[in-house]
């Protein structure tokens, strides 16, 4: 397994957690899941401005924005249809990297050239004391992490593809968010671009 890199308490890395060819079958598995639960575009609450990044989710709950709000709900916000199951390569990674009971939710966000995500915390669970894993594929992500306290110091690490990072803890409630990602700086997802995949406890 990827050498484990510490970050920041509670904020670990592993690079090339994924080997190439291991990003490729979890890749195939992926698309292969979402064309039962196709990638759509949310809105923000209250405004219905749109993401710049497309997503969708996999596992008992997925996390949808609208604007109502944000929420885990059972079922596609599109299709109407349960999410499909998380893919047995990020079972294992979960049950690799922590101690918690299997996750509840993946959500899928697919960046393009010039998608980012704002600063922002993970905190519409129930269950705070599993921590969050993501997994890269794709293009390579500036990701920006910083502390539970709006406004507070921020340091920022470059994401590649099959890199894995983790933060739970004290950095449980950490806001974090991509600046930008570097289009073309990996041929893995077609069409260009980034997939994260971000594996959550919810509890509900």
């Amino acid at each position: 397994m990827a050498a484990r890199i510490a970050i920041a308490p509670g904020v670990s890395l592993w690079r090339g957690y994924f080997a190439p060819e291991a990003q490729k079958a979890l890749l195939d598995d992926v698309l292969a899941r979402l064309r039962d639960a196709p990638l759509y575009r949310p809105v923000m609450p209250r405004t219905a401005k749109s993401f710049s990044v497309e997503e969708s989710n996999f596992g008992r709950l997925g996390w949808v924005s609208d604007k109502t709000g944000y929420r885990y709900q059972p079922t596609h916000p599109v299709t109407g249809k349960p999410w499909p199951a998380i893919p047995p390569a990020l079972l294992a990674l979960w049950a690799d990297l922590t101690q918690a009971a299997a996750p509840d939710c993946c959500l899928i966000n697919l960046y393009r050239k010039g998608a980012k995500m704002g600063l922002h915390q993970d905190r519409d669970e129930k269950d705070f004391e599993a921590p969050v894993v993501g997994v890269s594929l794709g293009d390579d992500a500036l990701f920006r992490i910083g502390s539970a306290a709006r406004g507070g110091r921020t340091q920022s690490v470059t994401l590649a593809s099959g890199d894995v990072i983790l933060f739970g803890g004290v950095a449980r409630l950490a806001y974090h968010g991509i600046d930008r990602i570097k289009p073309g700086s990996s041929r893995l997802v077609p069409g260009g671009g980034r997939l994260s995949l971000t594996l959550r406890a919810v509890k509900t």
